[in-house]
């Protein structure tokens, strides 16, 4: 089998050093973090970036700040900024971060993007003519009809195909189960670009089926600390390091 893509999302937006000192906030230590995680095996990053307080920020200066430091210190590895709205930004903000950043590659959550429909075509052109790759973020076969809808009345353009499912997010305790990817594959079967992330202790197991189906995988702390049979991970590196030995098993 072809190693698969592997991302490593190493903080999120919630998460803090009260869940686990090693998580990354600052600018050095998601680059640290980013490349003890290379080292490991990770491909990309999955860049959240925090303000003074450590709370979520879509500020470009931050974003370029934290870009620049992993770029120096991990030149190979690629970086994906999010777009995450988490209650605070609305969508004219994303697509301001957007423009203001431009960068090569960005997670985008559709439904977040629904929420302003006549934004919607703006974001997905902005990325167009910016040369940004969109990855659509989907938590449910909801997601992946109105995807299907934009891809089909042109709001979403056509070299934008790539796409994470989401497991476990809104489920009870954010849990997930790798047999849960079945609906997302059944609804969206000619996928041509499909990684996958999931919540919760079962992370790994999730991660492992569905690169054995020619998924690609996003890993880290922004998901879940936990290894599948309750113990903390003792750093990103680390998950990334079982992931990989689980897949080879």
């Amino acid at each position: 089998m072809t190693k698969p893509f592997i991302m490593v999302a190493p903080n999120g937006a919630r998460r803090g050093k009260t869940d686990h000192a090693a998580l990354p906030i600052t600018a050095g230590e998601i680059a640290e973090t980013a490349h003890s995680c290379h080292v490991a095996g990770a491909d990309g990053l999955h860049l959240h970036v925090r303000d003074d307080q450590g709370a979520h920020s879509l500020e470009a200066g931050r974003y370029r700040e934290a870009i620049d430091e992993v770029t120096r210190l991990v030149p190979d590895m690629r970086i994906q900024i999010t777009t995450e709205a988490v209650g605070i930004y609305d969508v004219a903000a994303q697509l301001d971060c957007l423009q203001q950043v431009r960068p090569g590659w960005a997670s985008i959550s559709i439904r977040e993007i629904a929420r302003a429909p006549g934004l919607a075509d703006r974001v997905y052109g902005a990325c167009a003519d910016m040369g940004c790759e969109v990855q659509h973020i989907l938590y449910d076969t909801e997601d992946v009809a109105l995807l299907q809808q934009w891809q089909t009345d042109g709001t979403v353009r056509p070299d934008q195909t790539s796409v994470l499912f989401v497991l476990g997010r809104y489920a009870a305790g954010q849990v997930s189960q790798p047999g849960e990817l079945d609906a997302f594959l059944t609804a969206l079967p000619d996928a041509p670009k499909w990684m996958l992330c999931a919540f919760g202790p079962q992370e790994h197991a999730c991660l492992i089926a569905a690169m054995q189906r020619g998924g690609d995988a996003r890993v880290g702390f922004e998901n879940s600390l936990l290894r599948a049979d309750g113990t903390l991970h003792a750093d990103n590196a680390s998950s990334v390091t079982d992931l990989i030995a689980g897949l080879t098993v």
